[in-house]
């Protein structure tokens, strides 16, 4: 069905509760985060949490790469601390800026995750990149800019019957 294109390999409460053990059992090696609602609200530097979470996936042996349809200047500054990789104004849902990303990784699309908390941009488009893909809760829906809440409004029924349909609720 055509709908299934929007359904992520995996549905978790947040970044910060993925299994990542799991992941990197599965030949898991890269994961490309998404950044607002991702791992920080909208528009955040990157915080405590966010930090501790990123050094232990480097220090697990995971490359970390981000992802993001902002501008440069968003991008850069919640890297700053961070120092990975990233692609920004990455016309996601499009595959290009995974594949980049991956290559960039000097990785194949079946060892990297893709996380996010979108279905029509991060998790349609690591499905097109034939990438893991992981659909996170946005960590502060009132921090959405408006044309985020129109696509949340609509990608709520796909969301909706997937859940459904897999009889699933987000793991922790």
């Amino acid at each position: 069905m055509l709908i299934e294109r929007f359904y992520p390999t995996g549905y978790y409460t947040s970044s910060y509760d993925i299994d990542y053990d799991a992941l990197y059992a599965k030949g898991i090696r890269g994961l490309i985060y998404d950044l607002d609602n991702t791992l920080v609200p909208h528009d955040a530097p990157a915080d405590k949490r966010a930090l501790e979470l990123l050094d232990r996936l480097k220090n697990m042996g995971f490359e970390i790469f981000f992802l993001s349809n902002n501008k440069e200047a968003r991008v850069k500054m919640f890297n700053e601390k961070v120092g990975a990789k990233y692609i920004y104004k990455a016309s996601k849902p499009s595959p290009k800026g995974y594949l980049k990303a991956a290559d960039m990784m000097g990785l194949k699309p079946k060892q990297v995750a893709v996380i996010g908390d979108q279905l029509f941009t991060d998790i349609w488009g690591a499905n097109r990149a034939g990438m893991y893909s992981c659909l996170v809760i946005p960590i502060d829906r009132s921090t959405d800019k408006p044309q985020i809440v129109l696509k949340r409004y609509l990608e709520n029924p796909i969301l909706k019957k997937y859940l459904k349909t897999h009889k699933i609720t987000p793991k922790a």
